[in-house]
């Protein structure tokens, strides 16, 4: 039992003392049996604080400690480096949550909130006196990263990690490297195309002797855990050789009977199932798709690289961690949703991008010029009735670039903007500076008016109440409507299902804080970049690409990693194997062993992450959680309904 425990209450600036009585919960706690010292901080996290508690650890030879103040999931690390650094086992260090839990739960009654604080110090105190020293688990680490996607904020981590001396196995599901990026022209605000940008990070990548790339690829089974990760990946096979002679591929895709909507294009346009990259896309090399192939050997007439003897490859490669770079799908509209696929001149603004990139002279749509172009924002992001509540953050400049685009390379084109309110953040209010001095017409409207788009005859009319003109309908007769879509998560995204990554109330993946863990999963040795984790425009993208690659990095470059300790422990005399234990683990972190004749349990200690679903269902209450043991959480029961 600890005797000489140090506890700190957080004013939190006020967040916690406006609602709570810091000094009367100071005053109750010093009384408690094993409290050496109490104190009352303006800011517990403050680099002041952080000394004082060093040197009052140090000193006064303190054998525990408590800090009341914010969530654990903000500065419980913070503090278990603060104990660390005064010569304390940070497992001796307990965090309470006053602010969450009290000041913040109950500002309408101080008295109150006050009582529950010291109830949860009380709590927490109780149970460090019981606390013991623990050590992390080490397990040896493998120097190798699985980097699944391979647009560009794959790429570009594959590149970091590669240059600091991982092995990077780079994983694409499709047979081309590039995503969405590759399908776009000039980018916003370089004006580097997206060919440009994908081709110079595949070179780069390509060039690197750390880089194996694997395309139309996708990972199937995993095993381990972090440091030591195993993972079957499947490939599936091209059916075209690698040395194919370009002008018999040309004839084997002139003589293909079969013709589907190219997706590449947003399905505006066609391609034959036997194909070849364009050219913004990686590596070089013709497909046979073979979901729409009918093999009817027309090709394998006139091209002899064509080989439908390949087969599907599977390959087991082990990595220390695993970086997910799965990009985003465009919001593909429901039917009649501004006209979407009822009024025959109503497309996306992805598909109005790759039309604008067909069209030479001339704007084109459907045989007929356009000239009126009017352009509905938020389809697809800020729903009102729909789940996704969220901003897309890139559609606003988006659309406002291609608009200038479109007017720059074709005469007479009039934009107008239907928008909710324009967000060109940052450097790319020039954009739309740009475009309202190029004569661009903005109107807006409120999210439970939106515009309504209607066939009147043979036009195609856009109404909206517009609170720029003090509320005034107006009509546009639009030649073409473009609905700016956002990005929503991608729609098979299974391999988040296979690594048991957290989604979040928009269906991204999810990080541990958005903060201070803005690239973390809750599954050990799983980082996330890019806009799998959320909407982002491509600087947004790279910046995260580096900080998971610099995170990844970190777990495995020591080639040994430290774990946590607070995992299950067997009671092997009080075991007999049920499995209940390994049915109800979400982690598989429990196996059937013999021990003496005996079968029990046993834990996997680089699996466990303590989380506790196996001990509630043990029918003989031998397992016990390190760190929460029965003993300690008894006690904290009793502190907790206890009077002062």
């Amino acid at each position: 039992m600890k005797k000489k425990i140090g506890v700190y209450v957080c004013h939190c600036g006020g967040n916690i003392s406006d609602y709570v009585d810091v000094e009367k919960v100071r005053e109750e706690i010093e009384k408690d049996e094993g409290v050496f010292l109490a104190k009352t901080t303006m800011f517990a996290c403050a680099d002041s604080n952080q000394k004082d508690m060093v040197t009052d650890i140090a000193e006064k030879q303190l054998d525990g400690a408590v800090v009341a103040s914010c969530s654990p999931k903000l500065h419980l690390l913070t503090f278990s480096a603060v104990a660390e650094r005064a010569g304390l086992n940070k497992y001796n260090y307990i965090h309470a949550n006053i602010r969450e839990q009290a000041s913040w739960a109950h500002s309408d009654d101080k008295v109150g909130a006050t009582e529950k604080a010291i109830q949860i110090v009380k709590a927490a105190v109780a149970k460090v006196k019981r606390s013991n020293a623990l050590e992390p688990i080490r397990v040896e680490a493998t120097n190798a990263v699985a980097v699944v996607g391979a647009g560009v904020a794959g790429l570009r981590s594959a590149i970091e990690l590669a240059e600091s001396g991982s092995q990077v196995y780079l994983i694409e599901r499709e047979f081309f490297v590039g995503g969405r990026v590759a399908q776009w022209d000039d980018l916003f605000v370089s004006n580097e195309t997206g060919k440009e940008l994908i081709t110079r990070l595949y070179d780069k990548a390509m060039n690197h002797k750390n880089i194996t790339l694997f395309t139309g690829a996708e990972i199937v089974e995993n095993s381990g855990s972090v440091g030591n990760i195993s993972l079957k990946v499947k490939v599936s096979p091209r059916h075209m050789k690698l040395n194919c002679d370009e002008g018999n591929l040309e004839k084997a895709i002139e003589v293909c009977p079969v013709e589907v909507p190219d997706k590449f294009n947003f399905n505006i346009t066609t391609r034959k199932a036997i194909y070849h990259n364009f050219p913004g896309e990686y590596p070089q090399l013709p497909v046979i798709d073979m979901e729409h192939c009918t093999r009817c050997g027309e090709c394998e007439k006139v091209c002899k690289n064509v080989d439908f003897s390949q087969q599907e490859e599977f390959l087991n490669i082990k990595v220390g961690s695993v970086l997910l770079a799965t990009g985003y799908d465009p919001y593909e509209p429901k039917n009649d949703e501004f006209g979407y696929k009822t009024i025959d001149n109503v497309v996306t603004l992805p598909q109005f991008k790759r039309l604008v990139h067909y069209c030479d002279d001339k704007l084109v749509y459907k045989g007929k010029e356009v000239k009126n172009i009017a352009y509905i924002y938020c389809v697809g992001s800020r729903q009102v009735d729909g789940e996704n509540k969220y901003c897309s953050r890139y559609c606003c400049t988006a659309t406002i670039h291609a608009a200038i685009t479109a007017k720059k390379k074709y005469k007479e084109i009039y934009n107008f903007h239907f928008n909710r309110g324009i967000r060109t953040y940052g450097k790319q209010e020039v954009l739309y500076d740009e475009s309202s001095r190029m004569g661009d017409i903005y109107l807006q409207s409120f999210e439970d008016h939106p515009p309504v788009v209607s066939k009147v005859g043979d036009k195609t009319m856009v109404t909206i109440k517009d609170i720029l003109t003090a509320d005034k309908t107006l009509e546009v007769e639009a030649d073409l409507v473009v609905l700016v879509t956002g990005m929503v998560p991608r729609q098979d995204n299974s391999i988040g299902s296979l690594l048991k990554v957290p989604k979040g109330r928009d269906n991204f993946f999810n990080e541990i804080h958005m903060k201070l863990r803005p690239v973390e999963t809750v599954i050990d040795g799983v980082t996330i970049a890019g806009a799998s984790q959320g909407p982002k425009n491509i600087m947004e993208s790279m910046n995260s690409s580096l900080a998971a690659a610099t995170k990844s990095f970190s777990l495995i470059a020591a080639g040994e990693l430290a774990l946590s300790p607070t995992i299950a422990k067997i009671d092997a005399d009080n075991c007999e194997w049920c499995g209940k234990c390994d049915d109800a683990c979400p982690f598989s972190a429990l196996t059937k062993t013999d021990v003496n004749g005996k079968q029990v349990a046993v834990v996997n200690e680089a699996v466990c992450k303590g989380c506790g679903m196996c001990m509630p269902v043990c029918p003989s209450n031998a397992i016990e959680l390190i760190g929460y043991t029965d003993d300690q959480i008894e006690s904290m029961i009793d502190a907790l309904v206890s009077t002062h």
